[in-house]
């Protein structure tokens, strides 16, 4: 148990953070998941707006720092080359 003033502090301050980041990481799990089951059902258009707004809530965690930006833009980027593969047999005929 923390016993000074500012120990006391941080202890509310680490919570208030806690909650908050659980929260953001809750709301892109969520996004993360609408955009990947569209991806696996394969409608174009819907796709490319699941992943785009994926893609800014990933830039949002990662600019409130809850999640890494490397680790944003890895998953980004993995979802562009989903959704990429998904337009490329579509264009091709």
């Amino acid at each position: 148990m923390a016993h000074s003033l500012s120990a006391k502090k941080r202890v509310r301050q680490n919570e208030k953070r806690r909650a908050r980041n659980r929260a953001r990481r809750a709301q892109l799990k969520t996004k993360l998941r609408k955009c990947t089951e569209v991806l696996a059902r394969g409608t174009g258009d819907a796709a490319a707006t699941a992943c785009r707004e994926a893609g800014r809530a990933l830039d949002r965690a990662a600019g409130a720092r809850t999640i890494h930006r490397n680790a944003a833009a890895r998953r980004k980027s993995r979802l562009a080359r989903r959704l990429n593969a998904l337009k490329a047999p579509a264009a091709a005929s």
